[in-house]
């Protein structure tokens, strides 16, 4: 007997299938989301400001896939390359993505994610209704 469901938004089976790990999980009634990154496959936008809203619409369509939103999560993870550049860009995707009441927010500086060239990668723990 499993404890918990894995989400899968259609489109990702093969990154389940290839890389071993859920876009999300939930477990009773809390979604586990696997951190997303605003890249198009291996192609990450430009523009700091573009790449940062792209990750928040690849966490809501982790999210909607559960039957939740942007509005259920608790609490946000993000993991910054050359976090003192670009903390103002992602402030403002996060305002323009998540409303009040706000979740807890974790934001940890880091060297380099799996995109190359990748500014940010977002995970998120929401509470989903029964």
């Amino acid at each position: 007997m499993t404890k918990h469901d894995v989400v899968i938004p259609p489109g990702s089976e093969k990154t389940y299938e290839r890389f071993h790990f859920a876009p999300a999980v939930r477990a009773g009634d809390t979604l586990y989301c696997s951190g997303v990154i605003g890249a198009d496959g291996a192609t990450v936008p430009d523009d700091a400001g573009e790449e940062f809203a792209a990750a928040f619409r690849a966490l809501a369509d982790v999210l909607s896939a559960a039957g939740a939103s942007l509005d259920d999560v608790v609490e946000l993870t993000t993991f910054h390359v050359d976090m003192a550049a670009n903390l103002g860009a992602f402030m403002t995707a996060k305002d323009a993505a998540i409303a009040e009441p706000y979740p807890a927010w974790t934001a940890i500086g880091c060297t380099e994610l799996a995109i190359p060239g990748a500014r940010v990668e977002i995970k998120a723990t929401a509470v989903l209704s029964s």
